[in-house]
């Protein structure tokens, strides 16, 4: 025996506040509390997630049928630097200019180890040729360098990948 049930609203009982909300005419369910949840949870079609999602990890199916591991898929920290001064960042507490073409910039929130995963490029017409990066847990230390191979102050972006602290 099929059976159908049609509500727009449900509650606790003894209580005026609502515990999901449905709307017929934009699909959408609304749930205004926390969620536990155990067990595998399989959504389909188009799910939209916003707030705080915890636990240990979240595993999200991409092109295909390959699947990623969002935590360890994100880019940790970033920035777009014009020589030592950072102009547009992500996870980036500070900037120290050390000396000519050498330049530090600390992590709002450490990394675990210092195997993180730096790349970056120069941003100059100036024939600039090469970036080193020498990540640490604290901060990574980035040296940009013309054809010749010294060290020269250019603008830079540097992305670094890695677990957090």
């Amino acid at each position: 025996m099929v059976s159908t049930l049609k509500v727009n609203k449900i509650q606790i009982p003894n209580s005026d506040s609502d515990v999901i909300s449905l709307d017929a005419s934009s699909g959408n369910i609304t749930i205004p509390k926390n969620i536990t949840a155990s067990g595998t949870s399989t959504f389909s079609g188009t799910s939209t997630f916003s707030g705080t999602v915890g636990g240990n990890s979240i595993t999200v199916q991409g092109e295909g049928t390959s699947t990623t591991n969002l935590q360890q898929g994100l880019v940790k920290a970033w920035v777009h630097a014009h020589q030592h001064d950072p102009q547009d960042s992500f996870n980036i507490a500070s900037a120290n200019d050390n000396s000519t073409g050498n330049y530090t910039f600390t992590f709002t929130n450490h990394f675990a180890s210092a195997s993180s995963c730096p790349a970056g490029a120069n941003q100059s017409t100036r024939n600039g040729q090469g970036l080193f990066m020498n990540p640490g847990t604290t901060g990574v230390n980035v040296n940009p360098s013309n054809a010749s191979g010294a060290s020269t102050d250019y603008n830079t972006t540097t992305v670094i990948s890695g677990d957090l602290a």
